[in-house]
């Protein structure tokens, strides 16, 4: 999957067909020696703690972008909640209320970043 020189193509191409295979996987040009390594390590299927099955090599991606017990805080109390349950908290979370400091009004938290423009 690379360039050659023509003069060192002939003798390329053989050394490639003798140590190098292709992953059924991933399509990777893998040498023959470390093909079952790179199954087993990459390829293998391993279970998120959200009990999906994925492939070793994306389960750090899964688990920081896309797994539904992934930690994130709460935006009005920065308690670290799982993905899954942060819409939840947050709708109860927001419904409290402070007073703000201008108007002396009682504001729901999620409404205090759009107060200064009705305050008064």
């Amino acid at each position: 999957k690379k360039d050659i020189p023509a003069v060192n193509f002939l003798i390329h191409e053989i050394h490639c067909r003798r140590n190098i295979e292709i992953c059924p996987y991933c399509s990777d040009s893998i040498p023959k020696s470390e093909m079952k390594n790179h199954i087993e390590s990459e390829h293998v299927q391993v279970t998120c703690k959200c009990r999906m099955k994925i492939e070793n090599s994306l389960l750090k991606d899964h688990e920081e972008s896309a797994c539904p017990l992934r930690p994130v805080l709460c935006q009005f109390c920065d308690i670290p909640l799982a993905f899954n349950k942060l819409q939840e908290h947050e709708s109860y979370c927001g419904a409290r209320t402070e007073p703000c400091g201008d108007c002396g009004r009682n504001v729901l938290l999620r409404d205090l970043k759009e107060h200064p423009r009705v305050c008064g």
